[in-house]
């Protein structure tokens, strides 16, 4: 089958704008990692591996605490805002084995999302609007990590500290060596191209 001229035009722009892209984010990913001291902003404490999945299960009610907040201050809406903005950089936690696998390239990434949210977590302990339901959930949230060990469970990326004056980008390289990962993401372009084509390239009916 040979397709029609704009559908492979269509296809190589997509292909190029996203190797592209690719090579824009390899060089932001040589000064991550936790061989690098972190920039200046708040810094963020890290987290171990088996820390990342409570916390994860806990975020939903971390960030429903916080928008009930009315009375806010600086470092609290700079902890909310590089949180939201590192969530949205790791594919809003979509990816296959961001959390539990230590080579998917969006590990890394999430936990900084994580960590953002535990820090916020703590601060809001500090907040006499917000103290009292903030330390009532760090107790849940200690009372699961102790069931589940989940101090002892370490990766790679356990010892790095983060900080609001950086974004952890996916390790965008590693992609292509991450079977689940680059499997979504030809399945995503796959589905985008599909798309484009109903809604640019289908024949437009004549007219008599």
């Amino acid at each position: 089958m040979r397709w029609p001229p704009r559908f492979r035009a269509l296809a190589a722009n997509f292909f190029l704008a996203t190797l592209f892209a690719l090579l824009l984010a390899a060089p932001a990913q040589a000064h991550s990692g936790s061989s690098v001291p972190p920039p200046p902003g708040i810094q963020i404490p890290s987290l171990t591996h088996g820390q990342m999945a409570v916390i994860a299960r806990y975020r939903g009610d971390i960030l429903a605490l916080a928008q009930a907040q009315t009375v806010t201050d600086p470092t609290f809406r700079r902890l909310y805002n590089h949180g939201n903005l590192q969530y949205t950089y790791c594919l809003w936690g979509l990816m296959p084995g961001s959390l539990g696998d230590e080579e998917s390239p969006f590990n890394e990434c999430s936990h900084a999302y994580l960590a953002t949210a535990k820090a916020l977590l703590t601060y809001m302990a500090t907040m006499p609007s917000a103290a009292h339901e903030a330390k009532a959930l760090i107790s849940d949230i200690d009372a699961e990590m102790v069931r589940s060990g989940a101090s002892w469970i370490l990766c790679q990326y356990s010892g790095e500290t983060f900080s609001t004056g950086a974004v952890i980008e996916p390790r965008w390289r590693n992609v292509f060596l991450h079977l689940p990962s680059l499997a979504v993401l030809l399945a995503t372009t796959a589905a985008l191209i599909g798309a484009s084509w109903m809604i640019f390239g289908r024949p437009r009916p004549r007219t008599a």
